[in-house]
């Protein structure tokens, strides 16, 4: 069975301290092509911050971006989940939840983020897998 360790294990670990700006935030987020963005204090979790949050509670709203803190904006206490969970269990939550993303934590430190993207092309992926065995 695949575990988020799986997934992420050569991925570069994105994150942004919880004292940037929303506009450094959306700049950096644009720059990795990527959806969301942990937020870290001091090395530990304390947040998630995503496009839809920077576009209903700054852009939405008229806030400034470049004066507004990603603290302000961000989805704080994010549910998170082990590295060795599975695909499965993700889904679940996230269905269950509504989330698009999730932090993965080894204890307390970050390994990486799963969009709900990732976890369907890999599940997808699996099951294409599984097709040509039982074909062949």
């Amino acid at each position: 069975m695949t575990t988020l360790r799986d997934i992420v294990k050569d991925r570069k670990i994105y994150s942004i301290d919880a004292g940037r700006t929303v506009l450094e935030a959306a700049r950096f987020m644009m720059e990795h092509n990527i959806g969301a963005l942990p937020v870290l204090r001091n090395g530990e979790l304390v947040g998630i911050v995503s496009e839809r949050d920077i576009m209903n509670r700054v852009v939405a709203v008229g806030r400034m971006p470049g004066t507004t803190g990603v603290a302000e904006v961000m989805t704080a206490n994010p549910r998170a989940v082990a590295a060795e969970e599975s695909i499965e269990e993700c889904l679940f939550i996230m269905r269950e939840f509504g989330f698009r993303h999730l932090p993965i934590v080894d204890g307390k430190e970050l390994k990486g983020v799963v969009s709900l993207r990732d976890l369907l092309m890999r599940q997808a992926a699996e099951m294409e897998r599984e097709a040509r065995r039982a074909a062949s």
